[in-house]
């Protein structure tokens, strides 16, 4: 059989990804430094609820840092600002991961904090765009994902770097069905998006006084992409010679996790973004579950922050979206509130969150009517804060 038209038109596709890659890399080239928020006049945190128990959740967020940012907020150091159209519905409606409307309203923020969101897959009733955080990451030049896990007890204190808008997921919804037997999808690597991420990594590392990064790729095989991510790596360690590098293979990662003797020894790791998903996530149940952690979304002028965990539509069907934990989008509050420069009030909310979780736990949260409500669980938080 001829394929040469087949061909053809996935070499345009391939093409025009290509194109928007290398016009990406330009704007890398020319960015800023990072935004210093000490230079603000006012700070303006957006707050997109998203779908399914986002909403819920979020409502539950927002009321602890109004708590917390009430003198701030009065004396217009802060402002909240509520973003309503980042739903499934609204992006199924003008065919968009980020609609045009919810982008320009996002970028009238410094920082967002965002409930989770819907990504459709195949044989939902939506059609087949983009994820809506995929599309924010990348609108907005979310490069860093930034993920901590601390489990005392078991000498757990881990950092994540997730590279957040190259890799696997960059160019998800634009692969190739060459014919009915071969699809294509495409995976991205640059040297200013890994660089970037790299050096974010190390210089956490300095600031925390960590003393290893660890890369993790599967450069062995993916010897291109996984390959130059690795040699990046490399080059930008010699920068920071108190700081060792070591790297290792996300297949063995995953399993040297779960090794009680060898666990305790990571410290800093930074990996592409494919494996920075999967890896956070077995990460997160040391430390009691996705619902229980949070993420920091960072780029130079924008910073998004969010649960972890899914939209968990079935609880919403089944009404107890009231009942859903907000404990994972609680953690990304504490992130929030560090990275705008209020670390005491950071430190003060998350010792109060850990109180009740683990320490005092007066009140459970069981996603049903047996446990406490969302909202019940955010006032037990803040009446450690009074």
């Amino acid at each position: 059989m001829d394929y040469t038209t087949q061909i053809t038109e996935a070499k345009e596709k391939f093409g025009q990804v290509l194109s928007e890659q290398l016009n990406r890399v330009e704007k890398m080239k020319a960015e800023k430094d990072f935004l210093d928020f000490s230079t603000l006049d006012k700070i303006v945190i957006g707050v997109v609820g998203g779908d399914g128990i986002g909403p819920a959740i979020t409502e539950q967020a927002e009321r602890i840092l109004k708590f917390l940012l009430k003198d701030e907020t009065e004396a217009g150091k802060v402002e909240f600002k509520e973003i309503t159209g980042c739903t499934i519905e609204h992006r199924a409606e003008v065919n968009q991961a980020l609609p045009d409307d919810v982008l320009e309203e996002l970028k009238q923020c410094h920082v967002i904090l965002k409930g989770p969101t819907t990504t459709p897959r195949q044989g939902d009733p939506w059609p087949n765009i983009e994820s809506a955080n995929v599309a924010m990451r990348k609108a907005l030049d979310l490069f860093a994902n930034v993920r901590p896990v601390k489990v005392p007890e078991e000498g757990i204190d881990w950092t994540f770097y997730r590279e957040n808008t190259e890799g696997g997921y960059a160019v998800g919804s634009k692969g190739v069905n060459v014919t009915d037997d071969l699809a294509i999808d495409f995976v991205v690597q640059t040297h200013e998006g890994t660089e970037r991420i790299a050096r974010a990594a190390f210089e956490y590392a300095k600031k925390a006084g960590k003393t290893r990064v660890t890369c993790v790729t599967k450069a062995n095989v993916i010897k291109t992409t996984d390959g130059n991510f690795l040699s990046v790596c490399k080059e930008v360690a010699k920068d920071y010679p108190g700081i060792e590098l070591d790297d290792w293979y996300i297949d063995i990662m995953t399993a040297k996790l779960v090794d009680p003797k060898r666990r305790t020894q990571f410290q800093v790791l930074v990996l592409p973004n494919l494996y920075g998903d999967i890896l956070t996530d077995e990460a997160a149940e040391f430390q009691g579950g996705v619902g229980t952690a949070g993420s920091a979304n960072i780029g130079k002028r924008y910073a998004m922050f969010e649960a972890i965990h899914g939209s968990a539509p079935r609880m919403v069907q089944e009404g107890r979206d009231i009942y859903a934990d907000p404990c994972s989008i609680i953690r990304a509050a504490v992130m929030l509130l560090e990275h705008i420069g209020y670390a005491d009030k950071a430190k003060a909310l998350e010792n109060a969150l850990d109180e009740c979780m683990y320490t005092e736990k007066k009140l459970q949260i069981t996603g049903r009517d047996t446990g406490a409500t969302s909202a019940e669980f955010a006032d037990y938080v803040m009446s450690k804060l009074s």
